[in-house]
């Protein structure tokens, strides 16, 4: 669907993007994140055609954006972060003028307006005009006009701004609906909508690609947190021997008395868990918990924008 190639932007002698290269299939559902100036926006703006790159290549169903800029906007769904609305406008006068610039039939307007109310779920305020709407309804307006011509590409800059808790889930359901026929690229600084809601993880760090990866994969680590009522010295010994395992640490007080939590460092947990519950069981110990260590999003992408190494991959 999205095919990025070497894509750098400068504005002068500023870099804000350097040889980001990604592919994003269909269906897929990419999560795009860094702080603020390292080139999410520049990068979004430059894939719906708004600003060109300074050198590079983007391709969206194989189309050059370079030779066929409006043919391939015809097929993206954009929402800005502050997505430009017209004040004194109704909703519905809004989205019959956005529908007639997305290039809509005449005689599909009405459907496809209604559509897209009920989609961002707008019925009780389709009459009034934007002034009048909160900050929360206002985003909801910017998402229906991004969907209103069904886009095969929806590019979403900070989606769930100034919704409140009933609206962000509602936004989450929306967005799992759209991926069914839609590719979704979307930016946002809360983390837990990208775990909530996306497939795999872009981590821009000062304008190069830090990290591009599944999120399955970032979740399942390659260690163990087994917790026994052993003391280190002893758990140390014992399970740090074992095959498959490079290192016991421990990690402090196992949530009871006289209880511990261990860390261990492995090629393989699926393969070094039954040894482990094997090794206990034959010495005795109380096993009581035994299972892959979790990462959450937040401490990877503390751990990509600290260390002066990340890997541009």
């Amino acid at each position: 669907m999205i095919e990025v190639r070497e894509l750098s932007r400068s504005y002068g002698d500023l870099k804000a993007v350097d040889r980001v290269s990604f592919e994003v299939g269909h269906g897929e559902i990419v999560g795009l994140l860094g702080h603020n100036g390292a080139g999410k926006t520049t990068i979004m703006k430059m894939l719906t055609g708004y600003l060109e790159p300074s050198d590079g290549e983007i391709l969206i169903d194989g189309l050059d954006i370079a030779a066929k800029r409006r043919a391939i906007q015809r097929r993206i769904g954009y929402l800005p972060e502050n997505c430009p609305l017209y004040p004194e406008m109704t909703v519905i006068d809004y989205l019959e003028y956005r529908a007639a610039l997305q290039g809509v039939a005449p005689a599909e307007r009405p459907v496809a307006i209604r559509e897209a109310i009920a989609r961002t779920a707008l019925e009780t305020k389709a009459t009034q005009p934007i002034a009048t709407l909160s900050r929360g309804f206002r985003q909801r307006v910017g998402v229906a006009q991004a969907i209103l011509h069904h886009p095969a590409l929806l590019i979403l800059d900070e989606p769930t701004n100034g919704l409140d808790p009933s609206q962000i889930e509602h936004m989450r359901s929306l967005i799992a609906d759209l991926a069914e026929t839609a590719t979704l690229l979307i930016s946002t600084h809360i983390l837990q909508e990208v775990e909530a809601v996306c497939d795999r993880v872009l981590i821009l760090r000062a304008g190069h690609l830090a990290l591009d990866a599944p999120l399955a994969d970032l979740r399942a680590t390659r260690r163990l947190l087994v917790t026994l009522d052993r003391p280190p010295a002893e758990a140390a010994e014992r399970l740090g021997a074992l095959a498959g395992v490079s290192a016991c640490a421990p990690l402090g007080d196992g949530g009871g008395a006289g209880r511990w939590r261990y860390l261990l460092e492995t090629a393989d947990p699926d393969v070094t868990a039954p040894l482990v519950a094997r090794s206990v069981a034959e010495a005795d110990w109380s096993l009581y918990g035994l299972q892959r260590e979790g990462q959450n999003l937040e401490s990877l992408f503390r751990e990509v924008n600290a260390s002066p190494e990340a890997a541009h991959v």
